[in-house]
């Protein structure tokens, strides 16, 4: 059937194969599933930074003398959603968690066979260098008028979408259903999630009132159907939970908003892959909520409202500098964590606990919401008349 061939049907064959593997083989298959898994990982996350040299230097050269405001537009977007979802969350802790029943610990996990390739392939570089690289480039590019070096950028990332196409998509339903498989060997979906189901719950349904607003807020200021956009996220919306990494899932979002027949194509082109690596509103959103949840259990209180509130604006911006890899968030606000809400050893380790049993839906919220702003992005540059660039790009 013509349905069994679609992206988001493979992915969630996979999903379901590997649930069932993970449950049922032995440790001797997940001693190979194991390394399999890791080497098509980290075969994806090397081309990402790939991706984002290959779309976003591109992208500010086509924007021209608009580059350097476009990049203040997107900042301020990303912001403002990642500040206002936290600040959502925290009050919806401060309503919530008193109510709600809590567990002391997580159970242990069960622990996976080690990875006995152990091959390793390391980025050529960090994402946020690739980040910074692209953006300095593009600049440069635009100030020193390089034609020749414009074009190079073009061709570069050509070559990227031929291996996004031929390489990216037709192994990420397999690295999906490996990762499953790893999830229900080890016991993280059958013990550890219903520790927290209340509260996971109660985020996911946050994440979704978060994308609501955000793509009611873009729909209102663009003059345009929001729905012409979201419909075509389901695909993202899936391999972000099984990747749970934005970065990983870049090729997909860039897939599916290409479709929209209301996003300008250079604005897809610039404000996907720079809003997978600086817009993290869903993990914010997560963080937030689970850190009164984690300061309830373990120190019995909840942090003082004000102490909150310096948390939720310094996190906002630490999401901007984090990594669109699994737990980047979390990792890279580590600090925010022990410093401004005194957690111990206990606390950060419950907390990057129960943030890894979301993390997929958190990483999901993110790429979704890169969507609607977007859409922002393309109400912004036809209400300030800002000339379109002709780009035809088809993943």
């Amino acid at each position: 059937m013509k349905i069994l061939k679609s992206l988001p049907a493979k992915l969630l064959i996979g999903i379901i194969i590997g649930v069932v593997l993970g449950l049922v083989v032995p440790e001797s298959v997940m001693t190979i599933i194991v390394p399999v898994k890791n080497i098509l990982g980290q075969l994806i996350q090397f081309v990402v930074p790939l991706i984002v040299i290959g779309f976003i230097a591109p992208s500010i050269t086509k924007l021209g003398n608009n580059a350097t405001k476009m990049l203040g537009v997107a900042l301020v977007l990303a912001y403002v959603s990642s500040i206002l979802a936290a600040l959502v969350s925290m009050v919806a802790g401060y309503t919530l968690i008193p109510v709600l029943p809590f567990a002391s610990q997580a159970e242990a996990l069960r622990e996976l066979p080690a990875d006995v390739f152990g091959l390793a392939i390391p980025q050529i570089m960090s994402v946020m260098s690739a980040l910074a690289f692209s953006i300095l480039i593009g600049l440069a590019a635009v100030w020193t008028k390089s034609k020749t070096f414009i074009a190079l950028l073009q061709e570069f990332q050509n070559m990227v979408l031929d291996i996004v196409k031929k390489v990216v998509i037709p192994i990420l339903p397999v690295y999906i259903c490996f990762t499953f498989s790893t999830l229900a060997y080890d016991g993280t979906i059958t013990k550890q999630l219903p520790i927290f189901v209340s509260a996971v719950l109660i985020v996911i349904i946050g994440h979704y009132i978060w994308l609501a607003v955000l793509y009611g807020v873009a729909g209102a200021y663009s003059g345009k159907n929001p729905m012409e956009v979201l419909k075509h996220y389901g695909p993202a919306y899936l391999t972000a939970i099984g990747t749970m990494s934005s970065a990983a899932t870049l090729a997909i979002a860039l897939n599916g908003a290409q479709k929209s027949k209301v996003l300008r194509d250079d604005m897809v082109e610039f404000g996907i892959p720079l809003f997978a690596n600086i817009h993290l509103c869903g993990s914010v959103l997560t963080e937030t909520f689970f850190v009164m949840i984690v300061s309830k259990v373990l120190y019995g209180e909840l942090p003082p409202v004000g102490t909150m509130i310096l948390f939720c604006a310094l996190l906002a911006i630490f999401a901007i500098g984090a990594p669109g890899v699994p737990g980047g968030t979390v990792m890279a606000s580590l600090g925010l964590i022990t410093g401004v809400l005194g957690f111990g050893a206990d606390g950060t380790a419950l907390m990057l606990a129960i943030f890894a049993i979301q993390d997929s839906f958190g990483t999901a919220c993110n790429v979704t919401g890169d969507g609607a702003l977007t859409l922002m992005l393309t109400g912004y540059v036809e209400k300030h008349n800002i000339e379109k660039q002709n780009i035809s790009i088809d993943l």
